[in-house]
C-alpha cells in the first residue's frame, strides 16, 4: 500500500527514542526480543494489523543503529524520523514528519513502542468513540487498588480515594494541528509532559477516557518483559 492509499484510515506516531534507564541493559527495551521478534515488532503489528490504521511513523534517536529499516509493515507504509530528548520533541517530530494526506484537523494516534500487547478491540472502540468525541480521547484503566500516601520517613500518612481514578495507557488519539499547537505551548512553558493527554488538558480541553485492558503493559522493567513473554506463550499456545 502506497501513501495515496493510505489516505483512508487514521496515521499513527510511536515514539521511540527513548533509552528506556529503568529497563537497563546495553539494548533499548523497544528492541529486546520477545518470542522472537523485537518488542516494536509486536507493537507496530498490533497497530497496523487494524483495519482503521493506514500507516506509521516511528520516531527514533538520532544514533539509532538498531532501526532494521522496515519502509512497510503488515502491507502498510512505515516512516521514520529522528526524535528529540523530551517526549513532547519526538511526538512534533513525528507530527512534523506525517505524509501531506494527513490534513490538519485529521484525528492522529500516538502509541508507545514498547507496548506490544494492545488489544484490537480496545483500538476499535478508541477509533470509534474519539473520533466522535471533538477533542478526542485515550485508551486508560480504572484505578482498582487501594491508593496510600506515603511520607518522607516511607510510613503512610493516609489512604487516597481510588474513586474516578484512571491510569493513562496508549494509544491516545488528538487531532494533528490541536496535537501539535498544545505540545509546542508545552515545550515553550519549560514543562515536561508525559502523555500527549496532559498537553491538551493544559489547553483546557477534556479527553475522553476509553477504558482498554489492563494488560495493555508498558515495557518498563525485565519483569514486564517476563510478562509479555508469558502473554505470548498462552496466545502461541491457543490458552
Amino acid at each position: 500500500m502506497n501513501l495515496d492509499q493510505a489516505r483512508g484510515g487514521v496515521w499513527a506516531i510511536v515514539p521511540a527514542a527513548g533509552r528506556g534507564a529503568r529497563f537497563g541493559g546495553d539494548v533499548p527495551k523497544q528492541y529486546v526480543d520477545a518470542g522472537g521478534a523485537p518488542v516494536i515488532a509486536h507493537t507496530l503489528a498490533a497497530l497496523l494489523g487494524h483495519r482503521g490504521i493506514a500507516g506509521a511513523v516511528v520516531v527514533l534517536s538520532a544514533d539509532d543503529a538498531r532501526w532494521p529499516g522496515w519502509t512497510e509493515f503488515a502491507g502498510k507504509p512505515l516512516l521514520a524520523c529522528s526524535g528529540g530528548a523530551q517526549r513532547a520533541d519526538s511526538v512534533l517530530a513525528g507530527l512534523a514528519a506525517l505524509p501531506d494526506s494527513v490534513r490538519p484537523d485529521d484525528f492522529v494516534l500516538v502509541h508507545d513502542a514498547a507496548r506490544p500487547n494492545l488489544r484490537e478491540h480496545d483500538l476499535a472502540a478508541l477509533l470509534e468513540r474519539g473520533r466522535d468525541d471533538p477533542v478526542g480521547a485515550i485508551l486508560a484503566a480504572p484505578v482498582r487498588d487501594t491508593l496510600k500516601r506515603a511520607g518522607d520517613d516511607g510510613g503512610i500518612d493516609g489512604t487516597e480515594p481510588r474513586e474516578r481514578l484512571w491510569r493513562a495507557l496508549t494509544p491516545q488519539l488528538f487531532r494533528r494541528m490541536q496535537l501539535a499547537r498544545a505540545l509546542e505551548q508545552a515545550r515553550e512553558a519549560g514543562i515536561a509532559i508525559t502523555d500527549e493527554a496532559m498537553a491538551m488538558e493544559r489547553q483546557g480541553m477534556r479527553p475522553l477516557l476509553v477504558e482498554g485492558s489492563d494488560d495493555n503493559l508498558k515495557i518498563t522493567t525485565p519483569a514486564d518483559l517476563d510478562y509479555f513473554a508469558f502473554i505470548l506463550s498462552r496466545r502461541m499456545a491457543g490458552t
